[in-house]
């Protein structure tokens, strides 16, 4: 006890045990993190002053400005665009291909029956998937509504697919895909909560918690128009079907969230002020480039001091011409002198500055910044590694938009083909494990690219040897082809070469593993 304290002590006993208690609790509260990352009293991180929020405060409050500007960086800053579109083109690509793998053995089927029911379906659903009718808007097929929604999450957050059912002539399938703007999801005016259930950002939830419903706008909320705007409630599943009415395509990364927040959020700034960093930039080597060239003169009765002129066609004969030429000498006047505009520019130090951004911003967005760029100066092991972890990404968002918006699609798609008697599949509407075990597929979309093609080749031919893989998804993954299409125009390519006597019919095949063991070798 100091000697504040014991005089506390003589005059109030009662004050002094009550610091001495408080000193005690600090003890206490200033231990494990609290000497640390915790810490309120270390000088570095006294002025670190925080709050927590729920999911409302922290999130969906700020959703809508986030939105905004990140609409605003991919329309305005070359990064940020690029950015977007590279995740978009290597987990897209030109579409994610289905290929059917039902469960043959718990419905009974032979191989060769299996075989036969998938390529059928496939056959079904190219009919369907091919055609610009499966969009509602008649303007994409299903391969180029996949990049539409999947972009459309990366820069907003989240985006909204219904599937109405609306027939069309020549078309035998009514599925329809519309995709919905995630700002025309929000709450309706005049209608925040009530009793029962809460709408957050246009999503209602019950007491639960459990998502009930979308609030749609049939306008865009800050569309310019005179018309009143109204709401229309969609169930998330039909009441007596299950049948899923909305798909909601976002990334949640808190408990109880209920939309979802642009990629590009964490680095919003950055990309902003490295966006205005460039412009100015650019802006002084422009002017850098013009050469500006002033003349300084001490003669009061110059008629045009500090000025230089361009263009002698803008002064009369008697007026004073400066030009500037190929080695031109240029007298000047009594008293005058030049003097020339350097900013300085181009900035030595301006790329390696922007690298270190893009490095923190590749960080954030899981992508190598030399994949961000585009640019790639580093061995072939390092790009190897920066292409291998960048895909760690790509195949986790490509398994997450099969799973979120192909697998959906497929299975109502593969309902209506059942129930209009044009696919046979006994059991699917009665049996859940016999429809899960009709609908199982998976979703093949382009490779990661190939450095070295014959290692990639060789790779894939001993994925395929050892059972890791099967042709079907290497032929995709490697050139996006369809492997039964290869398989049959190869038969006939190789009776052709036989027949015209470029290859021997005994050994063909052994002359052709003998080449292409040379050509590795």
């Amino acid at each position: 006890m100091n000697m504040l304290d014991r005089a506390i002590g003589y005059i109030s006993p009662s004050k002094a045990l009550n610091r001495e208690v408080c000193r005690q609790k600090l003890k206490i509260i200033n231990s494990g993190y609290g000497e640390h990352g915790a810490s309120g009293k270390k000088k570095s991180l006294i002025g670190w002053l925080t709050s927590s929020g729920s999911v409302l405060e922290d999130i969906e409050r700020n959703i809508p400005k986030l939105r905004e500007r990140s609409r605003d960086l991919y329309m305005g800053a070359p990064l940020a665009t690029g950015a977007l579109k590279t995740i978009r083109t290597n987990v897209v690509g030109s579409g994610l291909k289905l290929n059917a793998q039902i469960d043959y053995e718990y419905l009974g089927m032979t191989l060769e029956e299996a075989d036969a029911w998938e390529t059928k379906v496939e056959r079904e659903f190219n009919l369907w998937a091919d055609s610009i009718h499966c969009d509602a808007q008649r303007m994409n097929n299903f391969y180029e509504l996949q990049q539409l929604a999947f972009i459309s999450q990366l820069m907003s957050g989240d985006s909204f697919v219904l599937l109405p059912l609306i027939p069309r002539p020549n078309m035998p399938y009514d599925l329809r895909i519309q995709i919905i703007e995630a700002d025309r999801v929000c709450n309706p005016y005049n209608k925040l909560f009530d009793a029962e259930n809460k709408i957050v950002n246009g999503v209602e939830i019950d007491t639960k918690g459990e998502v009930i419903a979308y609030h749609i706008a049939q306008n865009h909320p800050n569309t310019i128009s005179i018309q009143k705007n109204n709401w229309i409630r969609v169930r998330k599943f039909g009441a007596s079907t299950g049948r899923p009415n909305v798909i909601h395509l976002m990334e949640s990364e808190r408990p109880e969230q209920r939309r979802g927040v642009p990629i590009l959020a964490p680095v919003i700034e950055s990309l902003k002020q490295l966006t205005r960093y460039t412009e100015a930039e650019l802006m002084a080597a422009v002017v850098s480039g013009m050469y500006t060239v002033f003349i300084k003169t001490e003669n009061p009765d110059n008629e045009v001091p500090g000025q230089f002129i361009a263009n002698s066609d803008q002064l009369d004969d008697d007026d004073i011409n400066y030009e500037l030429g190929n080695g031109a000498i240029v007298a000047l006047g009594e008293n005058e002198d030049i003097t020339i505009s350097n900013p300085g520019r181009p900035n030595a130090a301006f790329d390696g500055f922007v690298m270190s951004i893009c490095r923190q911003i590749g960080s954030a967005l899981e992508l190598p910044y030399e994949l961000l760029i585009k640019h790639f100066s580093a061995s072939y092991s390092a790009s190897r590694a920066s292409l291998l972890e960048a895909w760690k990404m790509f195949r986790m968002r490509r398994s997450w938009l099969a799973n979120d918006f192909c697998q959906p699609i497929y299975e109502e798609f593969l309902a209506e083909a059942i129930a209009k008697e044009r696919i046979h599949a006994p059991g699917f509407f009665t049996d859940p494990i016999a429809r899960k075990a009709y609908c199982t597929a998976e979703w093949n979309g382009p490779s990661q690219g190939q450095i070295d093609p014959l290692k990639e080749v060789r790779a894939a031919a001993k994925r395929v040897e050892e059972g890791f893989s099967t042709r079907t998804r290497e032929t995709v993954e490697l050139g996006n082809g369809d492997f039964f299409r290869n398989n049959r125009l190869r038969i006939v390519e190789e009776k052709l070469r036989r027949e015209g006597g470029l290859v021997s019919n005994d050994n063909s095949e052994e002359q052709y593993k003998d080449d292409y063991t040379e050509r590795d070798e």
